[in-house]
């Protein structure tokens, strides 16, 4: 089988965002060939925990800009 990598895309984005968001970070961790640095157990917990809340929609996230104005609000 030799896929076509054009016609992959063009049905990928076909899908809705969250599930490419999904193939793509799939697809991305297949690239890492090794760990850029140690990640304790206790961290890849948190880690998980907190993909898991982006994943479920009970995590509050926030855009770059507001989260720069409450930094620059909290140390300024």
């Amino acid at each position: 089988m030799n896929p076509d990598p054009q016609r992959i895309i063009d049905e990928a984005m076909q899908l809705d965002p969250s599930t490419r968001a999904f193939i793509a970070e799939v697809l991305l961790e297949t690239l890492d060939f090794e760990e850029d640095f140690p990640v304790s157990s206790v961290w890849l917990e948190e880690i998980h925990q907190r993909c898991a809340a982006i994943d479920n929609g009970t995590a509050r996230l926030v855009d770059h800009e507001s989260a720069l104005q409450q930094l620059r609000g909290k140390y300024a």
